[in-house]
């Protein structure tokens, strides 16, 4: 960090955390501060961080939400372990996020909710909680409630909705501090209350209020200066997006290029709701949605829709997957094309539903009765969700077969700058339809080159079939009991999915490396930047992260018995190195394993994974 005269430091990141209670509106500051920031060119990675209260006690430990966004001119892997900025609106807020901040963090607290009962409530002993914690950081103090009422005493507002806008006067503060550009924020400001003009002129000038604060006191000694030169160095158009509404948009997209109807049959479940939300909003491009009674008939509906001839999807969580189970199943045995979307949480049972884990991997491979092989890609990153989700559904259409794609409530909610796709640059889906040749000699289980059967949609003349749960004659599609035939049938459903051909696994790094570090899905950000920092520190270290999961890539065991060390890091008990101990011969690799519902920090990484480099 290089200071000027006019105390504006230049630095090439910043990580702020905006925290308070659940009704403190800190998801909407945060986000709104992030969409600034990519729309200046700066790249972004965030983290919401919410309780599973639908209203915890107002000022209560339990209750408070949080919402961190890194923000650098290169390129940005995660979120940070630790914050440059903490905002706490409360002292409950103060209390339970310290531990995210370093001794060069800035405190930005709201002095109106630091009373007596405000910090009874939050467990404090005394009437000084900075002292109480040992805090000796740099504090913004300021009367935030009041200021933000005051600014809107002739807004014609109740005082109730004029407390509520204090999000905004912290967002000012913040956007002053970071010299970020306030006109984008009331844009979107305007774009948000749309229908209700006079909030949003409320909230904007509340967001002035708190910008001239800092700008007329000085409320920092400092304020920071972040380059904004695009991390991407490619042109384009770019947006702010969530894994959630990308995988909702990659959806679509496959339909559009497969000339499908787009179906998702539903039931809401956090955190996998917001993907059902956003496909609600599309039926102008031929998207039906439809919010089912339960789990299972979400999956029975797009089973059916997928037998109609539809690109059938049905989204959940690991709890919807266990009641969706049975439904899936049925599309294995009729080989449907179905995707499902396993937005992945805490567990077990209800567990952590606001929290991320990776703990699904086993039950998606194998959480079902028989011999039940089903293709398995994990998307790892929110951006990496648009391209995961399309290739999920290529792979479901054109091998006939139902498809898991595995996310998680990390990168479902969090959201980082994307460009903005051409449709005409993705692989083309071309699902093996009957041919007209094919009429009066089609059996609904032909197959084709790649083992995939002929999808003859209903009402093609001529080809008049049943499919069912029960097993069926390979050669006449009608049922069978015969023992060879079944055996038959398991091993040519399996042979399909093995013939799938997915992408090589990269080796990024050292290719020379002293360790391999191995990871899938919704961690890569965190094991990349682990990476990078044991290489800056001179030590050979490689990484070789999986999003295609079954089939694995090809290359798999002639990557993993390449190097001397390999440590497979995941957030669940060691599922994915258990999977590649199946399929790769003597492969006995070290573990790191963690399941805190949190993300990973990247300095826990490096401690551990520089350990096993040094035995």
């Amino acid at each position: 960090m290089t200071e000027n005269k006019q105390n504006v430091a230049s630095v090439d990141n910043i990580a702020v955390r905006f925290t308070g209670d659940s009704g403190d509106g800190m998801q909407l500051a945060g986000n709104i501060f992030s969409t600034i920031s990519a729309t200046v060119g700066n790249d972004i990675s965030t983290f919401p961080d919410y309780p599973a209260d639908i209203r915890a006690p107002q000022g209560s430990l339990t209750g408070v939400s949080g919402f961190q966004v890194h923000i650098g001119a290169e390129k940005v892997l995660t979120p940070g372990d630790k914050c440059d900025v903490l905002i706490a609106m409360n002292p409950a807020a103060l209390k339970t996020q310290y531990k995210f901040c370093s001794s060069r963090s800035i405190i930005i607290v709201d002095t109106d909710s630091f009373k007596e009962a405000d910090l009874k409530k939050a467990e404090f002993q005394t009437m000084d909680p900075f002292e109480e914690m040992g805090i000796k950081n740099e504090v913004i103090a300021a009367p935030i409630t009041s200021m933000c009422v005051d600014a809107l005493k002739d807004s014609g507002l109740d005082f109730k909705s004029s407390v509520r806008c204090k999000n905004m006067f912290a967002l000012g503060l913040v956007c002053w501090l970071f010299d970020r550009n306030v006109p984008y924020a009331e844009e979107m400001l305007r774009a948000k209350f749309a229908k209700k003009p006079e909030i949003a002129e409320a909230n904007i000038k509340v967001l002035n209020a708190g910008y001239d604060y800092g700008h007329n006191t000085h409320a920092s000694a400092t304020t920071y200066r972040i380059e904004s030169a695009n991390a991407t160095k490619q042109k384009g158009v770019f947006m702010d997006i969530n894994g959630n509404k990308a995988t909702a948009y990659g959806f679509i997209a496959a339909a559009e290029k497969a000339g499908l109807k787009l179906y998702l049959g539903s039931y809401p479940i956090t955190p996998a709701t917001d993907v059902l939300h956003e496909l609600s909003k599309h039926k102008s491009l031929g998207v039906t949605t439809v919010q089912c009674e339960d789990e299972i008939a979400g999956c029975a509906s797009a089973v059916g829709a997928a037998f109609a001839g539809a690109l059938a999807c049905t989204s959940t969580s690991g709890p919807g997957i266990c009641l969706k189970s049975e439904a899936m199943n049925l599309a294995v045995i009729m080989e449907l094309p179905l995707v499902v979307l396993d937005v992945q949480r805490g567990g077990p049972a209800t567990g952590l539903p606001t929290k991320s884990e990776q703990t699904d991997l086993l039950q998606v491979l194998f959480g079902r009765n028989g011999e039940s092989p089903m293709p398995v890609i994990a998307a790892t990153s929110p951006t990496d969700c648009f391209d995961a989700a399309y290739m999920a559904c290529k792979i479901a259409l054109e091998h006939m077969t139902p498809v898991v794609l595995m996310t998680d409530a990390y990168i479902a909610n969090g959201s980082a700058a994307w460009k903005l796709p051409k449709l005409a640059e993705y692989p083309a889906i071309n699902p093996p339809y009957v041919t007209p040749d094919m009429k009066g000699t089609w059996t609904p289980y032909q197959r084709n080159a790649e083992g995939s059967r002929y999808w003859a949609v209903p009402g093609t003349e001529g080809f008049t079939h049943i499919l069912g749960g029960l097993e069926k004659d390979n050669k006449t599609g009608a049922i069978s009991t015969n023992p060879e035939n079944h055996d038959l049938m398991t091993k040519l459903r399996q042979e399909k999915i093995n013939k799938i051909q997915v992408p090589d696994v990269e080796v990024i790094g050292d290719q020379d490396a002293e360790l391999l570090i191995v990871g899938f899905g919704g961690t890569y950000g965190h094991l990349h930047a682990a990476m990078n920092e044991m290489r800056a520190d001179g030590k050979k270290v490689a990484l070789a992260h999986f999003k295609y999961i079954n089939p694995l890539p090809k290359n798999t065991a002639e990557v993993l018995k390449k190097f001397k060390k390999v440590v497979v890091a995941e957030q669940n008990m060691g599922q994915f190195a258990g999977w590649l101990r199946m399929k790769v011969d003597n492969f006995v690799p070290f573990q790191f394993n963690e399941v805190k519902g949190q993300p990973f920090a990247v300095a826990d990484l490096v401690k551990s994974f520089t350990e096993i480099y040094n035995k």
